[in-house]
């Protein structure tokens, strides 16, 4: 079968390199406007150059989002930021244009065709695409890939493959969050608090917790029960096709889509990686995918994530798949921090994410697909200082592990809640 492009989300810079290191084919990241994860970090222009040149040289693509639906007065700013995608260059002069560009909003296509005719497009989920001929417009108008709809079904994707193009791409989400709201359009945060998601702003209203007032009793608030497992009417849980690789790539789908541009490194790092291995096992062999099936369940697990589900793909056509559960976040580990660096005696500097103390037993994920096992013997601050514990966000440190790690792994430990930096 055709070796499908693993495509992973970028909040930062850093997790830009953490996504191309654990395995990522293509990386999607947001600039600092006209995307639709306003409050994610997203890139400086200068970013969004060095991260494009880094991947490059590592043979990764990177495509920029640009999908918002545009109002008026987006148009000016929107062409002359796709002007500056066109010409977008490091600080040494090499060229560092992206790719390609995510966009949804027909006149946002028609500007960025006009800015920069040779650009590659893919049509945003937003676009709410359900259908071949759908697929075909887009091609006749010079779109390169379109990425469905998450309302589909395998068999529906199966169709349009059957009837578009063969040099056209599908690309589908196989991972991560699911909007309430049909292709993610919403008017839920716009309505509570002014910010539109479709341009965006959204403040993710579907998480919050709802309950009932009756008119005379002002004040007295009924907790909504949908059933025994809680009172979250509007909160989807999160998609994982890890299970159904094989479904995946004999419906013909070109890109595996991760959601989360709002996540940590550990979630790109966990996500990306045993992703990576589950293609490239199911490509080997349907008996090796499913001998190794037990390690990708076990560390898919252990990125934060809210009940799993495999969406609209198995459901039938017309029938919401998802489930509405509980919004709390489950995690079988703690992002610690990304090592930056080694120096002659083996210390590595991270910037801590999460406490953790000296003594303390921790995990460290590299990129090859390894865990290696070791106690911090010992932890100190930029000037040298030893510290018993590192209970300050984002502070640099110097740590002495009992096992040798590597710029560009990932620490982590233990069971835990919701990563500090997650969405």
């Amino acid at each position: 079968m055709k070796r499908p492009e693993l495509l992973i989300p970028a909040s930062s810079l850093e997790v830009l390199r953490v996504a191309v290191s654990y395995g990522a084919d293509a990386v999607y990241i947001g600039g600092e406007a006209f995307g639709l994860r306003a409050k994610a970090k997203n890139f400086t222009q200068e970013e969004m150059a060095e991260g494009i040149a880094f991947a490059h040289e590592r043979g990764v693509k990177v495509y920029v989002t640009a999908n918002i639906f545009a109002h008026n007065g987006d148009l000016e700013d929107a062409f002359s930021y796709f002007r500056q995608l066109r010409d977008l260059k490091t600080r040494d002069g090499r060229r560092a244009a992206p790719d390609a560009l995510i966009i949804s909003d027909p006149g946002m296509f028609v500007l960025a065709k006009r800015a920069w005719p040779d650009a590659e497009i893919h049509i945003s989920t937003q676009a709410n695409s359900t259908n071949y001929e759908t697929w075909n417009f887009w091609w006749e108008l010079g779109a390169k890939r379109v990425v469905s709809a998450r309302e589909l079904s395998l068999e529906e994707i199966r169709q349009v493959r059957r009837r578009i193009p063969e040099e056209m791409e599908i690309e589908c989400f196989v991972h991560g969050a699911m909007c309430i709201s049909y292709s993610g359009r919403c008017l839920l945060s716009n309505y509570f608090t002014g910010r539109d998601a479709n341009r965006g702003a959204c403040t993710h209203p579907c998480r919050w917790k709802y309950a009932v007032v009756e008119e005379t009793r002002p004040g007295e608030y009924l907790p909504v029960y949908e059933n025994e497992r809680g009172t979250f009417l509007f909160n989807s849980g999160d998609l994982c096709m890890i299970g159904h690789i094989p479904e995946l790539l004999e419906a013909g789908i070109d890109s595996f889509k991760i959601e989360g541009r709002m996540k940590t490194a550990l979630y790109v790092a966990t996500v990306a990686r045993t992703y990576r291995r589950a293609i490239d096992d199911c490509l080997e062999s349907e008996e090796t995918y499913r001998r190794n099936m037990p390690w990708y369940l076990e560390e898919i697990a252990r990125c934060t994530y809210r009940k799993f589900n495999t969406g609209f793909y198995f459901g039938r056509p017309g029938e919401t798949a998802q489930i509405y559960d509980a919004s709390t976040y489950h995690s079988d580990a703690v992002y610690l921090g990304l090592v930056a660096e080694r120096d002659e005696t083996g210390r590595v500097r991270i910037e801590q994410r999460n406490k953790f103390c000296a003594g303390d037993q921790i995990e460290i994920m590299k990129p090859d697909g390894r865990d290696v096992s070791a106690f911090v013997e010992k932890i100190e601050d930029e000037g040298g200082t030893e510290m018993d514990s590192a209970p300050h966000p984002r502070q640099a440190l110097w740590l002495t592990l009992s096992q040798e790690a590597e710029a560009g792994d990932v620490l982590r430990t233990g069971k835990g809640g919701k990563d500090t930096d997650d969405e």
